[in-house]
C-alpha cells in the first residue's frame, strides 16, 4: 500500500492538467477540482490510520534511497497532510461559491483551479519529501502557484504586494539552494535518513553554519522575526480564499520543514537558546503590530506572524512535550486562521470593507456572521477549553519542565502575547460587530456557499478541542518517533543505505530528551 503514499502529490497534478484541458467548461472544471481534493482528503486519512505500524515510504521509479527519491510519510507527515487538505478543500468550495473563478475577481478561469490543485500538490510534496532536493522542489511548485494566485485580478496593489512576496520568496529559495549544496558538498548527500548519519561525522563549526542557512531559509518562509515584515503587505491584498489559503498553509510549511530539519539533522540543540529568543520576538513583536492595525485582514496577517512564534517556542524547548504541543499548535492554527480570513471575507461583502472604521452593527445585521467570527477569534485568543487555550497550556508546561530563565521568560511572553490578542480581537469585536455603524452598510446578501465551508471549518476547530485528548496523544507518538530518529531513517534505509555500508544505527547521545529514548515505535517498521 505504499503507493498511497504518492497520492497526495501526483492526483492533484494530473486533476490540474484536465482541469486545464477543461478551461471552456467552468462548472466541469469545478467538479474536477473539488473530487480530486476529495479523493486526496481520503487517502490522507488512510495514512494518518496506516502509519501507527510505522513510517511509509514509497522508493520513485522504483529507484532505493539514497540514491532515488524517497517519499515518507511518517505520524507528523500524515497529520499534516490531513488538516492542510481539509482547509484547501474547505477554500476551494468557498471560492466556488465566491465567484473567483468565475470572473467576479477578474480571474482567468482557465488558470484558477489549476493553479490552486498545483498549490495543494506543492504543499503536499514538502511533506512526504524524504530529501532536501525534492523539499526544495515542493517549495517551488507551491510558490510558483501562489505567485499567480496572489495577483489575481491584476489591481495595482495586488501587483505590487505580488512582487514583494516574489522577490522575498526567491531570496529564501536561494538561501536554500545555496544551503542544500553546501550540504552535499559536506556529507555527498541530500537524503535526509542519510543526512541524519552523516552530519555528526563532519565539521561542528560547518555543521552550525549549514544548521543556520536552512533555519534562514525557512524562516523566511515561516514569517518568523526579524523575517516577517513582507507578510502583512502581502496577504491582505489577496482575493479572502487565496489569502485563507496562504495565511492557513503556507507559513505552516516553513515551519514544519524547520521542525522535521531540526530535530532528525541537528538533535543536539545548539541553536535552541536563539530560536528561544526568536519566538520570544516573534511573538511580541507581532502581536503588537496587530494591536495598532485598524483593517480586520492586516490585523489577522499581524495575529499570523506573532502566533508563529508559538510554534518555534515548542520547538525551541528540546523536549517530547514542547515538539508535541508545537505539532498541536500547528493543527490547531492551520484551522483557525483559515476559518478566521474566510469570515473576514464574508464581513468584507457583508459590509464593503474591512475597515474598522467604517464597519458597525453587523451583530444585529447578520447574527451567523457574528458567531463564525467570535468562536475562532476566541479560540485563537485561547479561551479555555478550546484548542488555542489547549496547545498553549501545552506549551507552557513543556516550558516550565525545562526551567530555565528564558523558558519562564517564554512564558510571560505567551500570557502577554494571548492577553494582547484578546484586546485585539474584542476591539475588532466592538468596532465590527457592536457599535453603530458611523455610515449605513450596504443592502447585500451572502451565499450560502460561502458561509458552508466557513462554517465547516468553525467546527472542526471545535472538534479538534473535543478530541484533544486523542490528538495529543498521537502528537506526544509523533513527537516521540521524531526525537528518536531511529524509525525514520530504518525506515528509509533499511539496510544501512542498501548497499551503501552505512550503519542505520543512531545513538542517542547528544540528542534532544532523556537517555532512555530506544527509538522504538508502537508499531512494526512500515514501508
Amino acid at each position: 500500500m505504499t503507493w498511497l503514499v504518492a497520492l497526495p502529490v501526483v492526483l492533484p497534478l494530473i486533476g490540474a492538467g484536465v482541469a486545464l484541458a477543461l478551461a471552456r467548461y467552468p462548472r466541469v472544471q469545478g467538479v474536477v477540482s473539488v473530487s480530486v481534493l476529495s479523493v486526496v482528503l481520503a487517502v490522507s486519512v488512510a495514512l494518518l490510520v496506516m502509519v501507527n505500524s510505522g513510517p511509509m515510504v514509497l522508493d520513485v521509479g522504483g529507484w532505493a534511497a539514497p540514491v532515488g527519491i524517497s517519499l515518507v510519510v511518517d505520524r507528523l507527515a500524515a497529520l499534516m497532510l490531513v488538516v492542510s487538505v481539509t482547509v484547501t478543500l474547505a477554500v476551494l468550495l468557498y471560492s466556488l461559491a465566491q465567484g473567483v473563478a468565475d470572473g467576479d475577481e477578474g480571474a482567468p478561469l482557465a488558470v484558477y483551479h489549476p493553479t490552486f490543485l498545483v498549490l495543494s500538490a506543492g504543499v503536499s510534496n514538502t511533506f512526504v519529501s524524504g530529501d532536501l532536493f525534492n523539499l526544495y522542489v515542493g517549495f517551488e511548485i507551491l510558490l510558483a502557484a501562489s505567485f499567480v494566485l496572489i495577483t489575481l485580478g491584476g489591481t495595482r496593489d495586488r501587483i505590487r504586494s505580488g512582487t514583494i512576496y516574489v522577490v522575498v520568496s526567491l531570496i529564501s529559495s536561494v538561501v536554500f539552494l545555496v544551503g542544500i549544496a553546501l550540504i552535499y558538498a559536506a556529507t555527498g548527500t541530500v537524503n535526509l535518513a542519510q543526512l541524519a548519519m552523516r552530519l555528526p561525522e563532519i565539521d561542528p563549526g560547518m555543521q552550525l553554519i549549514l544548521q543556520l542557512m536552512l533555519l534562514v531559509g525557512f524562516g523566511i518562509k515561516a514569517a518568523v522575526f526579524p523575517l516577517s515584515a513582507w507578510l502583512p503587505d502581502s496577504y491582505p491584498t489577496a482575493p479572502a480564499p487565496v489569502t485563507a489559503v496562504f495565511a492557513g498553509l503556507l507559513t505552516k510549511v516553513g515551519v514544519y520543514a524547520i521542525i522535521r530539519t531540526q530535530v532528525l539533522l541537528f538533535p543536539d540543540g545548539r541553536l535552541d537558546d536563539l530560536l528561544k529568543v526568536v519566538a520570544l520576538a516573534t511573538m511580541v513583536v507581532g502581536i503588537l503590530g496587530a494591536v495598532a492595525q485598524e483593517d480586520i485582514k492586516r490585523l489577522l496577517s499581524f495575529t499570523l506572524v506573532s502566533h508563529i512564534g508559538f510554534m518555534i517556542w515548542g520547538i525551541a524547548t528540546s523536549s517530547e512535550a514542547g515538539l508535541s504541543a508545537a505539532i498541536f499548535y500547528v493543527a490547531h492554527h492551520i484551522t483557525v486562521q483559515t476559518a478566521l480570513f474566510l469570515v473576514a471575507g464574508l464581513i468584507e461583502r457583508r459590509g464593503g470593507t474591512t475597515s474598522l472604521v467604517r464597519l458597525g452593527s453587523l451583530a444585529r445585521l447578520a447574527p451567523l456572521l457574528a458567531v463564525l467570527f467570535f468562536v475562532p477569534a476566541m479560540n485563537l485568543a485561547g479561551i479555555p477549553p478550546m484548542s488555542g487555550f489547549l496547545g498553549k497550556a501545552g506549551l507552557i508546561e513543556a516550558a516550565a519542565q525545562d526551567g530555565s530563565g528564558l523558558s519562564y521568560t517564554l512564558i510571560a511572553g505567551g500570557l502577554v502575547t494571548s492577553l494582547l490578542t484578546l484586546y485585539a480581537i474584542v476591539k475588532t469585536w466592538n468596532m465590527a460587530f457592536w457599535q453603530e455603524a458611523p455610515e449605513p452598510l450596504p443592502e447585500t446578501t451572502t451565499p450560502r456557499g460561502m458561509v458552508g465551508p466557513a462554517a465547516g471549518l468553525v467546527v472542526f476547530s471545535l472538534l479538534l478541542a473535543a478530541l484533544a485528548g486523542p490528538l495529543y496523544d498521537y502528537t506526544d507518538r509523533a513527537a516521540r518517533d521524531l526525537r528518536a530518529r531511529v524509525p525514520y531513517i530504518i525506515s528509509v534505509l533499511p539496510e544501512g543505505g542498501r548497499g551503501t555500508g552505512q550503519s542505520p544505527e543512531v545513538t542517542q547521545e547528544g540528542e534532544r530528551g532523556a537517555p532512555e529514548d530506544t527509538g522504538e515505535t508502537d508499531g512494526g517498521e512500515g514501508g
